[in-house]
């Protein structure tokens, strides 16, 4: 397993060196660059920027500079001395914006992770042992319906139950008295309390899905050989249930993890920006838009590495709870 490990975070060093390349070419793909939009946000408010002026705004950012110039500057940055380069918009180094903006995002992601989780394996187990009962129809209307609504929708519904119903304060995740406390044990309920809005509305449609798909694969299980082989032998439902066909029903369950984790952080812009937090979807939004590369690139990059995290999560907890993968 160790072996595996090793080798397997030795090969994401170059795929994560091919994917930042990718990453810094699409980046660069629309027409124009950081100046362009500049000026035209600047031409919006009837300012005007001459040639000369707009030269001289490349020649400082290093827009001028041909595009693998820009790449290798970029990288060896990252490489070398842990830089990610300056933000044009904000005119600050990009590690200092992204990483709290990612603390919260991964707090945000792990929260909605647990939740979905927790949610999803029991009612998809109880679905799949009660099929075509009363239950298993009323989990499949709400599964449907989890899966229909759109998240922005459910954002705004839950804010206002929130606001009106329970005369809690929403947006953002701490109040306005928080924002810029020092950590303690009341900023830390203020959070709790901020938190469970946005988790419930990532949760709904993961859990919604991911319902489905642990139905589905238990059912594949519940009636093959080696179940009727265990409950002939006297083992108890519920101890044959989760011994077997539960484990290795988990199988696609688990290998979500490799796409949810950056989905989580992808997919929740929308979300995030009606309610207003603090996380790493408005920032990618923003910076895409201005064509911040630096900011952009490192964000989008971070979602790479998201991936291969989870890919390489999936594949040791898949080898952990399935012996044959072991063997294999």
């Amino acid at each position: 397993m160790l072996k595996f490990i090793a080798k397997r975070l030795l090969w994401m060093i170059p795929a994560l060196l091919v994917l930042s390349f990718l990453t810094f070419v699409l980046i660069q793909l629309p027409p124009g660059d950081y100046v362009t939009t500049y000026i035209a946000t600047l031409s919006a408010s009837n300012e005007v920027i001459d040639q000369n002026t707009a030269a001289d705004l490349r020649a400082r950012f290093g827009l001028d500079q041909p595009m693998i110039v820009q790449y290798w500057k970029w990288i060896s940055g990252i490489l070398l001395h842990g830089d990610f380069g300056l933000s044009f918009e904000w005119q600050q180094p990009v590690s200092g914006l992204i990483w709290e903006r990612m603390a919260f995002t991964l707090l945000l992601t792990f929260a909605t992770l647990l939740a979905t989780w927790g949610i999803a394996l029991p009612i998809g187990i109880f679905s799949a042992v009660k099929k075509y009962t009363v239950g298993d129809y009323i989990v499949t209307l709400f599964s449907f319906i989890g899966l229909a609504v759109p998240s922005f929708l459910l954002a705004l519904v839950l804010m206002y139950v929130a606001a009106v119903k329970l005369g809690q304060e929403v947006g953002g995740l701490f109040s306005d008295a928080f924002v810029t406390a020092p950590w303690s044990f009341a900023k830390l309920w203020d959070l709790m309390q901020h938190l469970w809005i946005p988790v419930v509305i990532l949760a709904v449609s993961g859990t919604a899905s991911l319902v489905r798909v642990m139905r589905a694969n238990l059912l594949d299980e519940l009636h093959k050989p080696y179940v009727t082989t265990a409950r002939a032998k006297g083992l108890s439902e519920f101890h044959l249930l989760m011994k077997y066909p539960v484990r290795l029903a988990m199988n696609p369950f688990i290998s979500t993890i490799a796409w949810l984790l950056p989905n989580l952080v992808s997919g929740s812009i929308i979300v995030a920006i009606v309610l207003n937090l603090p996380t790493a979807g408005p920032m990618l939004l923003q910076s895409l838009m201005t064509q911040d590369m630096y900011l952009a690139g490192a964000f989008l990059l971070l979602i790479c590495m998201l991936t291969m995290l989870g890919s390489l999560i999936s594949d040791i907890l898949l080898a952990l709870v399935d012996p044959r993968i072991r063997l294999e």
